[in-house]
């Protein structure tokens, strides 16, 4: 596998953990017992921290990475075994 290739891939694993992690540890103002701000949603969070999505979205894209690294060299899961068709004539 290219470099550029594991860039790519990788990128895309960390965008979609980034919004896997994002909703993790919310806590909207009602539960924390501050006051809304006029305008403000009522299921806006109190605080964003963005540093602490960035390395949970970074640890778990890395796990999801390694997993699809490794069945890439070992070829666990293969086209053939996802081919449902192949299932339906037995």
């Amino acid at each position: 596998m290219r470099l550029t290739s594991i860039i790519a891939i990788y990128s895309l694993f960390w965008v979609m953990s980034a919004f896997l992690v994002l909703p993790i540890g919310v806590k909207t103002p009602h539960e924390t017992g501050e006051t809304l701000v006029p305008g403000q949603a009522d299921s806006a969070p109190s605080t964003f921290n963005p540093k602490r999505i960035a390395m949970m979205a970074t640890i778990l894209s890395a796990l999801l990475f390694g997993l699809y690294y490794a069945n890439y060299v070992y070829g666990w899961v293969e086209v053939e075994s996802l081919d449902l068709t192949r299932w339906m004539h037995r």
